[in-house]
């Protein structure tokens, strides 16, 4: 008996130290995420690097696109540099620009967001609001317009300087006023456009480990903290942990609220690699993910090497509960700059998609599509 249960205990263990590699396609294959009848095949749709979104008949053009090559959802940018792709009365109020002055010069009134989900429409394709910059306020313009309002809310580094890092300046995530702000765009949204979801990204809910060094912060952490002060050190575990938990907090505060306006609007979150993203932006989004506080995850699997492809992805499959995995869709990366991953290596990463189960994924971005699709459409038009 004793060799038996010692026997059982061996197979157990050897049985759950399995590389992701040996598991094959199971319960994921016959679940999709909610509002889906089939995986999620999409892309996303920029105002950067793109003229998609700039004239009505870009619009068109590009829905049409998605349309052919069999893609079923577009995740619209929806707030970039700090500016709506939509009209919005609370940056007219706050800034006094109700949408991007770039996307109506000849001020027409048009609505890129609406005419992209009037567009889709016709197709029967999702369109979800992307909330692209979050919780950044600027990109090298030292905090840009909302800072100029309101420079309360900028997040502070060590040294009580403006934090930036890659060149762009932040907001305190952590701040009350801040996150309110940041809700009140995302629900303005889901209140006055017909959209099938919203999402998060890299920068939301996100903010350099480096920044939250504010005297309301420290103060609250001192509170929790038996009056320690924060490290200076901004990687610290528990200073890191601590700051995490907030945006944690937030997370499920921006899940619940959509929700109690409309149930059926799909909560999306697409982050960088765990843990990576926790200890560079304080996003601990298995967390969202296995708690139930967002419907989709489309974790950045940005890689340009197939065998760092493989590794990233199997790991950020092993984040995931077994029965949270059919909300996992790979973001893959097919442009950035002048670089297009090969054919050869755009199949690849499909294929270690599929091996894992993972039948769907989203495209960065738009203008990256023309090169494969060829293959896209022998693959997704049925």
């Amino acid at each position: 008996m004793k060799f038996n249960a010692f026997a059982l205990l061996l197979f157990v263990l050897v049985t759950a130290c399995q590389p992701a590699a040996q598991k094959t396609p199971s319960d994921t294959a016959k679940k999709f995420v909610m509002g889906y009848n089939e995986p999620v095949r999409g892309v996303w749709l920029t105002n950067v690097a793109s003229d998609a979104l700039y004239t009505p008949d870009n619009v068109r053009k590009a829905v049409q696109k998605c349309h052919e090559l069999g893609l079923n959802t577009i995740f619209v940018v929806t707030w970039n540099k700090a500016m709506t792709m939509y009209r919005s009365q609370v940056m007219k109020e706050l800034t006094g620009y109700e949408l991007d002055p770039a996307l109506d010069p000849d001020n027409t009134g048009r609505d890129p967001l609406q005419e992209v989900i009037d567009e889709a429409r016709k197709y029967g394709i999702k369109v979800i609001a992307w909330f692209e910059f979050g919780f950044s306020s600027s990109y090298n313009e030292n905090g840009g317009i909302l800072l100029q309002k309101n420079p309360h809310w900028a997040s502070l580094d060590a040294e009580g300087r403006l934090t930036t890092k890659n060149g762009f300046e932040w907001m305190n995530a952590l701040d009350p006023e801040v996150q309110d702000f940041m809700l009140s765009l995302v629900l303005e949204v889901v209140r006055n456009y017909q959209v099938d979801g919203v999402q998060g990204d890299d920068r939301l809910p996100a903010m350099p480990s480096e920044g939250g060094y504010n005297p309301a912060v420290i103060e609250a952490y001192k509170a929790d903290n038996f009056g320690q002060a924060p490290p200076t050190y901004h990687k610290d575990f528990n200073w890191v942990q601590w700051r995490a938990e907030k945006l944690n907090n937030f997370a499920k505060r921006l899940y619940t609220e959509v929700k109690a306006i409309k149930p059926d609007c799909i909560v999306s979150m697409s982050p960088s690699i765990f843990p990576w993203s926790k200890e560079e932006y304080l996003q601990d989004w298995p967390t969202w993910v296995n708690f139930g506080w967002t419907d989709m995850v489309v974790p950045q699997v940005y890689r340009k090497d197939s065998a760092f492809y493989t590794r990233t992805l199997e790991a950020t499959y092993q984040y995931i509960l077994p029965e949270k995995r059919h909300m996992l869709v790979p973001g893959v990366l097919i442009r950035v700059g002048d670089w297009q991953p090969s054919e050869e290596y755009f199949r690849y990463m499909i294929e270690e998609n599929r091996r894992l189960g993972l039948d769907g994924e989203v495209f960065f971005f738009y203008e990256g599509l023309d090169k494969y699709a060829g293959y896209l459409k022998t693959i997704y038009k049925p």
